[in-house]
């Protein structure tokens, strides 16, 4: 006899009970938003990052490190120079322009600052690092600052 199910029970709390509509919209709206967000942020950063290690960054090489192929990289990189944060040159490579430079800086900032908020709780340093990769475009200025103030006050 397969066990009996029991009618589902009433939420504990207001924090478990379902949100008004406009505001679970408003709440996978900016999910939504992030990630698409979040994709010309890693390119940006990675960018940056090539940049500053060897003089430039080619497509080859940016493929090779996030694991795409060299076409969603050029479509990448083309979305990224009609957003103004990136131009090319051929066969040059990549280059991020002043508003693109800037916001690989604010991506690495909320990197490194959720990387220490996740060693500063526990969590091994590889972990941390991959666990970042996602948080980090994800969460609120609010939320960042909260975690600031916690790492301030842990020292």
């Amino acid at each position: 006899m397969p066990p009996r199910l029991s009618a589902p029970r009433p939420p504990e709390s207001d924090r478990d009970a379902l949100p008004a509509e406009p505001t679970q919209a408003r709440r996978f709206g900016k999910a939504r938003s992030a990630q698409s967000a979040a994709l010309l942020e890693d390119y940006a950063e990675l960018i940056a990052d090539l940049i500053a290690a060897g003089g430039e960054a080619r497509p080859t090489d940016i493929a090779r490190r996030l694991g795409v192929s060299h076409a969603t990289v050029i479509k990448t990189v083309a979305r990224l120079k009609r957003e103004g944060l990136a131009t090319s040159r051929p066969y040059r490579g990549v280059f991020l322009t002043e508003s693109g430079d800037a916001l690989a800086a604010r991506v690495r900032a909320r990197h490194r600052l959720v990387v220490n908020l996740l060693l500063a709780v526990g969590v091994p340093q590889e972990a941390a690092e991959q666990d970042a990769e996602g948080l980090e475009h994800h969460v609120s200025e609010a939320t960042l600052s909260a975690f600031a103030e916690f790492l301030r006050h842990r020292r």
